[in-house]
């Protein structure tokens, strides 16, 4: 059963979804707050400075066992959101879910339904399910 929070909110989406109604309206809004999103990312580091971005090839063993092979993975990122960042980027990335949910919406697809199997697919394959 779908949770009850994501039926309430694509309920309320759906309701709210008036000037961007169209397809395609929600498609370029929603590519539109996935850029804004990464903007946001980007700005902590080159403007704000809060975190740091130190990319390099992942650094495993070679006799790496696939079980152990997230204790040798980087996220490439040093130091922590600071709260300006942390609110902007919270903000983008609602809307982005928002927008998500509309496009849900618009082509009749259950957001809560779409997390339950994605989530059974995870847990089916585990790790290999990003293959």
């Amino acid at each position: 059963m779908a949770d009850p929070v994501c039926h309430e909110l694509q309920e309320a989406v759906g309701r709210c979804l008036v000037r961007h109604k169209s397809i395609l309206d929600v498609m370029t809004k929603l590519q539109e707050t996935a850029s804004r999103t990464n903007r946001a990312v980007a700005k902590a580091v080159t403007s704000c400075g809060c975190i740091k971005v130190n990319a390099e090839r992942q650094n495993i063993p070679p006799d790496t066992d696939y079980k152990s092979l997230a204790r040798h993975m980087q996220t490439h990122i040093s130091g922590r959101l600071c709260e300006a960042c942390r609110e902007v980027l919270e903000s983008d990335i609602g809307l982005h879910l928002l927008y998500l949910v509309g496009l849900c919406e618009v082509l009749g697809i259950d957001m809560g339904e779409v997390l339950e199997h994605e989530r059974d697919r995870l847990v089916a394959l585990g790790p290999f399910y990003f293959c």
